[in-house]
């Protein structure tokens, strides 16, 4: 990757007590395989590697036919503006064993893949979570990639791109390939795509949930990948009494899809949740408690009627909404801290709000539900006024009109 001008921008370092570790994680090497990257407590080292921000120029070509933008020219735009930031994590650094740590797993939004929301991952981590930030195969990330077998043992990798460039940690006996966002074709209707992905959404997320359940075991994982983590490092680290699952966007449709499939899951967070993809008879099958954290100026009038069927069910005390005002859609991926003011704004990447208050009052009051609906002993309840809106920043429940 490029050099780009960072200025004063970058990705917030995380304010929890434990330094934090990221890894890679690919099991099994198919397309139907998981794949996700783990944020981690982990034992400090300044001199650790700090993994790139976008990890392959492919994500910058998916990136690029998401926003129907040519691909050359913005590999270079968004190699200018992107290509030197670093996730303030260490790569493969060893896990600190510290007793057990509660689970999340995490759904990215459309057109997004594993790295883009890592201001939340390494925050959770350095609060002692374990998060496992999927990489769906849905065609709904706006690139991804697995592997498929050659035709002989050692024949040299062949990519799906022009250009490729093998995966250095992939085994000899594997190919590369690539997978980039699927637009809607001419004359479509959307629904049944979207329902039919955000089903497979959930699935991926449970699958996550139940290849970190056989790490926590002890059992012995292949990681395609073949990355210097010691994955049995991590046998019986995970509290897998206390579970939660959060997205953003169709990630937060994701929450709710798996919450209704996957009891393990206690409780979810589905940040600017986009629910069109649900379908109609979900919410009554919805038991866990739900937090919804909106931006101000991305929901409207149907998408909040849909997060209110939640509150039918005799669980709706614990259904919290709240709205972070100044905030847009694109206030919780971390775009909104890589660009400068006036180029956020255009790009609808940035609202009124200063990120950091926005996305440390997000990560505060998700803090803060996690250990009400988890059972947490820590000293998060401290935001517990965030779940109720109580903030300057803040509105409970939504700014938006709703219908009667």
């Amino acid at each position: 990757m490029g050099n780009s001008n960072c200025r004063n921008l970058g990705i917030p370092l995380p304010k929890g007590p434990n330094a934090v570790g990221c890894s890679d994680f690919m099991m099994d090497h198919t397309l139907g395989g998981t794949f996700f990257r783990l944020y981690y407590p982990c034992v400090a080292d300044e001199d650790a590697e700090r993994p790139e921000w976008i990890p392959r120029k492919e994500y910058l070509y998916g990136l690029a036919d998401f926003m129907k933008f040519n691909r050359n020219l913005s590999e270079k735009i968004f190699n200018y503006l992107f290509g030197s930031f670093k996730i303030p994590a260490a790569m493969n650094a060893p896990y600190k064993q510290n007793g057990k740590c509660p689970v999340i797993i995490f759904s990215h939004g459309l057109g997004a893949f594993r790295t883009l929301y890592s201001a939340i991952g390494v925050e959770l981590a350095s609060q002692g979570f374990i998060v496992a930030a999927v990489e769906h195969r849905d065609e709904s990330a706006s690139a991804t990639f697995f592997y498929e077998k050659t035709e002989e043992m050692g024949e040299k990798k062949k990519a799906s791109t022009s250009t490729p460039k093998p995966n250095p940690t992939a085994p000899d006996h594997l190919a590369e390939k690539w997978m980039y966002y699927r637009a809607l074709k001419p004359g479509e209707a959307e629904f049944p795509l979207r329902n039919s992905q955000v089903k497979k959404r959930a699935d991926e997320c449970i699958a996550a949930l139940e290849r970190l359940i056989e790490i926590n075991s002890g059992k012995k994982m292949e990681n395609v990948l073949q990355t210097k983590f010691d994955w049995t490092t991590l046998e019986n680290s995970m509290d897998l009494c206390r579970i939660a699952v959060m997205g953003h966007s169709f990630g937060g449709a994701t929450v709710i899809e798996a919450l209704c499939k996957e009891v393990k899951f206690k409780c979810g967070i589905a940040l600017d949740a986009w629910m069109f993809p649900l379908d109609d008879e979900i919410y009554v099958r919805v038991k866990q408690p739900v937090f919804f954290i909106n931006s101000e100026k991305f929901q409207w009038a149907g998408n909040i009627m849909r997060m209110r069927k939640l509150e039918s069910s005799s669980t709706s005390m614990h259904r919290k909404m709240i709205t972070i005002m100044g905030t847009v859609h694109q206030s919780f991926p971390d775009f909104t801290f890589l660009t400068g003011s006036w180029i956020g704004k255009i790009l609808k990447l940035k609202g009124e709000i200063d990120p950091q208050v926005g996305i440390d009052l997000c990560n505060k009051a998700s803090l803060a539900f996690l250990q009400r609906h988890l059972g947490i002993e820590k000293d998060f309840n401290q935001w517990d006024h965030l779940i109720e809106g109580k903030d300057v920043n803040l509105i409970p429940g939504t700014n938006v009109k709703e219908i009667s």
